[in-house]
């Protein structure tokens, strides 16, 4: 029997190249988060149905705005009154916004009892 004095890296090398040609195909999904869409424009102005999220944005100045609009802390909390607590909210704040903005908005969600709020956060890299 031949005496082998060499490891085949043959197999090897053909798994490494499926892995990589797998991570290649989703690496742009994970990138971005989302898959690309082209998303067709309506000319009439969409309302919020039930359970849909709605947006709240702190600006690097502490202004705050509701679905785009802007608005005080006490116009955010009566604007959300109406709203079902187990509607979804995402809060974007500017990386550069006071901090106490951020706790005052978060506080004023935690008294009115929202219970799913998302922090929406850029990946760094």
């Amino acid at each position: 029997m031949k005496r082998f004095d060499q490891i085949n890296v043959i197999p090897f090398i053909d798994i490494m190249l499926v892995l990589l040609a797998i991570v290649l195909t989703t690496a742009t999904f994970i990138a971005n988060g989302t898959i690309p869409l082209a998303l067709p424009k309506t000319g009439d102005r969409l309302e919020h149905p039930a359970g849909a999220p709605r947006e709240i944005v702190v600006t690097r100045g502490g202004e705050l705005f509701l679905d785009g609009q802007a608005t005080t802390l006490d116009e955010l909390t009566a604007a959300l009154s109406d709203v079902p607590r187990d509607t979804p909210l995402t809060l974007k704040v500017d990386a550069n916004a006071p901090f106490q903005a951020f706790i005052t908005v978060i506080n004023r969600l935690k008294a009115t009892h929202f219970a799913r709020v998302s922090i929406v956060a850029e990946e760094s890299g």
